[in-house]
């Protein structure tokens, strides 16, 4: 299995980046992993035009995870459960997807196969990235029993 990030925009700031570089290369170890990012776009139509740059960096055959405040929200044991079922599921590569500071166009939400929400509380999509990173990595220490969970 391997995983694809799809997200909008660059992540600029320094810190960020080298938080969101630090969790790839530990969730590396337990599944490869790459990073599609779309171009951000300004105007009233910037959804749809992203939204589109979305699901031209989306394998069709992958199984796609919208992070998504509306979705279910887990926490860090149930995550790796449900990482442990798309694993068991025959799965080849999961996408996650994290829209612009608009959102996701309907073609987007569509295309989702499951939905994620990592908080009530709202992030920039730089934290949201790194986030999510952190807690797939933690996921699979939990699975894997590595001491990470419980430091």
């Amino acid at each position: 299995m391997k995983f694809r990030f799809v997200w909008v925009g660059k992540t600029r700031n320094k810190n960020w980046k080298a938080l969101q570089d630090e969790y790839l290369k530990r969730l590396s170890h337990f599944v490869p992993c790459e990073i599609r990012e779309a171009k951000d776009a300004a105007g009233p139509k910037s959804r749809e035009t992203e939204g589109n740059r979305i699901l031209e960096l989306l394998n069709p055959k992958s199984f796609a995870v919208l992070l998504d405040p509306a979705g279910t929200a887990l926490d860090s044991l149930a995550l790796a459960r449900r990482i442990g079922k798309w694993e068991n599921s025959a799965n080849k590569e999961i996408a996650f997807i994290i829209g612009g500071a608009e959102g996701v166009s309907s073609a987007v939400a569509e295309r989702a196969d499951d939905r994620l929400s990592l908080s009530f509380l709202t992030f920039t999509h730089e934290m949201a990235r790194v986030v999510l990173l952190e807690q797939l990595y933690r996921a699979y220490t939990i699975s894997r029993g590595f001491p990470y969970h419980n430091e």
